[in-house]
């Protein structure tokens, strides 16, 4: 069988009996029987009497010394010595390009060694070829540190569409959130809580408006989240493929899938808030109709157990967002695509989503901060006084200076967060889907993946 051009190692013997380049015969000449050379091939070198032996004589051509070395040791007397190397390019050298040679295809249409993305004979490996790089990120499976740079490249690169999409969303949401502190829940009253003989409707009132005052803030800041991530998500998913967005655009391509949004971000908590009640809920009524330090025992169990099921389940149905507005999904689906991509790899999507929460809640408490304190100095008690109260009765003053400083708070913490759980959607997918080579097409890198393409 006849060697493929480009692939017969150095030393080896040609398959066709003639060494490459030569005229003449390729065996010795001082064959018996034959003074003048043949026409015919030499027989095959295992049959060859031993070169080592009386009279045998080899071809004047042989390869330039240095070139390569036999390997040492013992000779095996009842194995016949192989023919010398035929003459050519040594190890780690390219013979010019031509037919059949080093950088052209072979037969079938493969790459010859030596050629772009194959090393030659004796040039070593030095690694795969870097991956292309449209926009912020490497089109590869991606470590915690290039996610974390991509998003924050994503927000250097683009930071007029990121930060204006950021502030516009904070802005609306602290003024909202200041005037419903300023003007209602100022007149909640929490003194009952602290009070040992308030009354059982007291209380209840009490905890009620506190309830009230908490979902009401809380409603606010998951509308601002969805609003943020819908359109941060589009924005990240365009910065990977380079090409840039506005803020326009952005809300054109977002809009359709906001709804929808909406009702996976409020489904999820309320997922949660039902584990972790059906845990604690035996404790409770163990306590209400039985013995009640058996029963606080037992919900504080199946509290800690529902909170670790809860998490799980919210780690793995964390990439359900992005897969929804970028997949065009529903609710239940996008929620079954992040299962999917999530298996396997809990403990690492929970790890980067855990340090990127991290990074962004330091990077808001030292930003909010000085902001709290300034507010409490330049408010009628001082930051004594707001030490010793109880949150209640907050001044105009305190509410706007501390509000200023919980919007760029969050204009910094929202790219971070939504920028990393799309880049980690980005990644799982690379990872599980090639959707690398989705990407490159889309960001018409040039001959992404033929290589891989044209060795099957």
């Amino acid at each position: 069988m006849k060697d493929t051009p480009g692939w017969a190692s150095p030393g080896s013997a040609p398959s066709d009996g003639q060494e490459p380049g030569a005229s003449g015969p390729a065996g010795p000449t001082d064959r018996p029987g034959s003074a003048e050379p043949s026409d015919q091939p030499g027989p095959d070198p295992q049959d060859a009497p031993d070169p080592q032996g009386p009279g045998s004589q080899w071809s004047k051509q042989q390869p330039p010394p240095g070139q390569w070395s036999a390997p040492t040791g013992p000779a095996d007397p009842g194995r016949p010595t192989p023919p010398p190397p035929p003459p050519g390019p040594g190890w780690g050298t390219q013979p010019p390009p031509g037919p059949g040679g080093y950088g052209t295809p072979g037969p079938g249409g493969h790459r010859a060694y030596g050629t772009p993305g194959y090393p030659a004979w004796g040039g070593g490996w030095g690694g795969p070829p870097p991956a292309a790089k449209p926009g912020v990120i490497p089109l590869r499976p991606l470590g915690v540190g290039e996610i974390l740079d991509g998003a924050v490249s994503t927000m250097r690169t683009y930071w007029r569409t990121v930060l204006g999409i950021s502030l516009t969303v904070a802005v609306v949401t602290e003024i909202l959130v200041i005037l419903l502190q300023g003007l209602v829940l100022n007149d909640t009253s929490t003194a009952a809580l602290d009070d040992p003989s308030a009354t059982p409707s007291e209380l209840t009132r009490a905890l009620g408006e506190v309830m009230l005052s908490s979902s009401a803030v809380f409603l606010i800041s998951l509308i601002a989240t969805v609003a943020a991530t819908a359109l941060l998500t589009t924005v990240t998913s365009r910065a990977v493929l380079g090409r840039p967005v506005t803020t326009g655009e952005a809300w054109r391509d977002a809009r359709p899938q906001v709804v929808k949004l909406f009702g996976l971000i409020v489904l999820l908590p309320l997922i949660a808030a039902a584990i972790v009640l059906g845990g604690t809920l035996p404790g409770i009524l163990v306590a209400i109709f039985g013995n009640a330090d058996a029963g606080v025992a037992l919900a504080v169990v199946g509290g800690i157990a529902a909170g670790v099921v809860a998490l799980w389940l919210m780690i793995r149905f964390s990439l359900a967002s992005p897969a929804l507005m970028l997949e065009k999904q529903g609710v239940v689906k996008s929620m079954s695509r992040s299962a999917k991509l999530v298996r396997g790899s809990w403990w690492r999507v929970f790890g980067i989503q855990l340090l990127a929460g991290i990074i962004a809640n330091i990077i808001s408490a030292i930003v909010i901060l000085p902001f709290t304190f300034l507010a409490a100095a330049l408010g009628g008690d001082g930051v004594i006084g707001f030490l010793n109260s109880d949150g209640s009765n907050l001044g105009w003053t305190f509410l706007i200076i501390s509000g200023i400083g919980s919007v760029i708070g969050s204009m910094i913490t929202f790219p971070i967060n939504a920028g990393v759980t799309v880049l980690l959607y980005i990644d799982q997918r690379i990872r599980r889907e090639a959707l690398d080579l989705e990407l490159a097409r889309a960001a018409g890198v040039q001959g992404y993946g033929t290589d891989a393409g044209s060795g099957g």
